[in-house]
């Protein structure tokens, strides 16, 4: 029978959930002085001992499910050339899923264990369904696989709906006038544009946007966005050729804001044109990794002992490392779904994520999809036991109840009063 383990103390569980990177507010002093938590958690205790004991490791497990298992109950052609199928999910109990605002996104899982992102295109307002579309790429590994293997009836794991393109259509506080909004979509970057068109529309936003591509059979949901009129210009590179700055954003002004998803040729030249006026905000997604800027050239070795390889300045460690391990697991590929992060065993890290907080980054933590080493510095990476895989460890059941108790303590408390501190106020 395998042994239970010492129960451990308040100060030791700290210290644990600060290591790990846990937010401040579950570990803050107040947790470690109320009577009340300490109390409980001296009445959650026996049972905690009694659970391990019964665990095939001597842990607490809970069963904890980041993951949604939703099912596919839609599948349609968007496109005339039959490259752009949209997907519609749902519950499999029919229940209402999780919100979501434009421009959000999906982590997929696919059956193969892969995981990828994919904008939701449907309906905000609608409760019940999640709607992403894809395109098939001819060497697009998840791409191929739904088109190709996923079909109605099937289940499918979830993650999200995650936002990293958020529409903002409130005016311009300091003038106080209403804010103009230009959209610009690429082929399949129409995906999180067409949910903010919906919402513009429906705010009274004074709103337009060009929709280009290399022709029209390759744009999906013509039909959908033909309701908006000509609010919406469609133009194919086989009729007018490449589009420049001035095609795609014809008016600057200090009270535009500007909306683009696409390819990164289309991103850099709205950029450019954006670039000339100050005043202009510009918000983008792109469907493939930013290109490396002041990149220089370093090493990484697969564990002690392991393999070692040239990383170039032009390329990014998880583009190296995929070549030599195709199983290594990534998403985004943009820094910010912490996919692809990896324990840093020695060297120095050059981190141009914005998502690692101090706590990961000190413990080591590492987003190799744009993060780099140090001019000269060596990175010895373990790749066998990544940090993902270790945030993803749960707490003792006993300190899942203690912190649930302690945030309803908060929320039921008066404003004034401060758990666990000098002062009450009744």
């Amino acid at each position: 029978m395998t042994r239970a383990p010492e129960l451990q103390t308040v100060e030791g569980r700290i210290a644990e959930m600060r290591r790990r990177g846990v937010p401040p507010a579950f570990w803050a002093p107040p947790l470690r002085r109320d009577p009340l938590l300490m109390v409980a958690d001296k009445l959650i205790a026996p049972g905690a001992r009694v659970l391990a004991w019964c665990s095939p490791d001597g842990r607490v497990r809970p069963p904890i499910n980041y993951t949604r298992e939703l099912v596919l109950v839609d599948r349609e052609v968007v496109a005339d050339d039959e490259d752009v199928v949209s997907f519609v999910f749902a519950h499999p109990q029919g229940a209402v899923l999780r919100a979501w605002r434009p421009g959000a996104h999906l982590d997929v899982v696919l059956p193969s264990g892969r995981m990828r992102q994919y904008s939701l295109c449907g309906d905000p307002d609608d409760p019940f369904h999640y709607r992403i579309a894809v395109r098939r790429i001819a060497d697009g590994s998840g791409s191929l696989e739904l088109h190709g293997s996923v079909h109605p009836g099937a289940r499918v794991e979830i993650r999200g709906p995650r936002n990293a393109f958020p529409l903002t259509l409130a005016g311009d506080d300091r003038t106080g006038a209403a804010r103009r909004i230009r959209f610009v979509a690429g082929g399949i970057g129409i995906t999180p544009i067409l949910g903010m068109m919906r919402a513009a529309d429906l705010a009274g936003v004074d709103w337009s946007m060009v929709y280009t591509g290399r022709h029209r059979g390759a744009l999906p949901f013509l039909d959908e966005i033909a309701c908006y009129g000509d609010r919406v210009r469609i133009r194919t590179d086989d009729e007018s050729g490449l589009p420049d700055g001035e095609d795609l954003v014809p008016q600057l002004d200090s009270n535009l804001a500007v909306y683009v998803c696409g390819p990164p040729p289309l991103l850099d030249v709205v950029a450019a044109r954006v670039a000339r006026a100050p005043g202009v905000e510009l918000h983008c997604e792109r469907f493939s990794p930013p290109p490396i800027r002041d990149g220089q050239p370093f090493t990484v070795q697969l564990g002690r002992g392991g393999r070692t390889l040239d990383v170039p300045a032009d390329r990014s460690v998880l583009a190296v490392v995929a070549e030599a391990d195709p199983s290594v697991p990534y998403s985004c590929r943009q820094g910010f779904c912490t996919t692809c992060k990896v324990r840093v065993l020695s060297g120095a890290v050059e981190h141009r994520d914005t998502v690692l907080n101090d706590a990961q980054r000190s413990q080591g933590d590492m987003l190799i999809c744009v993060s780099r080493a140090e001019p000269g510095a060596r990175l010895v990476l373990d790749m066998n036991t990544g940090a993902a895989a270790a945030d993803r460890t749960p707490l003792p059941y006993r300190w899942t109840v203690l912190l649930r108790y302690r945030a309803r303590l908060a929320r039921a408390a008066p404003k004034r009063m401060r758990l666990g501190g000098v002062r009450r106020v009744p």
